[in-house]
């Protein structure tokens, strides 16, 4: 899935509940109701937590370094944290540059930009993507 929806509701007692609803690829509509229960509730939080930074316009790059401080029982590479910090990176503007992080490979410094959501040094090419 690649677009969808979020649609907010409320409950008569007030609480909200969460529907998302998609096309599938033989263009039926899909919609999968209660969103909130398919997750681990602490993992909903931390996007409650990040949807709340991003709607109160706190630079991505802030928000991004807000989630990779954040400890977890598991941090592996196919992480929840890490997907949605790759996720996010997606989303910075080419040209971006990362101040005060120092080229691994060249040891330059200030010299790491972002390209294509990958963190890229502009003197020697070196990207933490590989």
């Amino acid at each position: 899935v690649e677009r969808g929806n979020i649609i907010k509701n409320r409950n008569e007692d007030g609480t909200k509940v969460y529907d998302f609803q998609y096309f599938d690829k033989d263009g039926y509509e899909v919609l999968m109701r209660g969103l909130s229960r398919c997750f681990n509730p602490e993992f909903w939080n931390y996007a409650k937590m990040i949807s709340a930074l991003l709607r109160h316009e706190i630079p991505l790059l802030n928000v991004i370094n807000i989630i990779s401080g954040l400890n977890f029982r598991e941090d592996a590479i196919n992480s929840w944290k890490n997907g949605v910090i790759r996720a996010l990176k997606k989303f910075i503007q080419d040209g971006t540059k990362q101040k005060g992080v120092v080229c691994p490979s060249c040891g330059q410094e200030n010299s790491m930009e972002f390209k294509e959501g990958c963190l890229t040094c502009t003197n020697c090419s070196y990207s933490k993507c590989g």
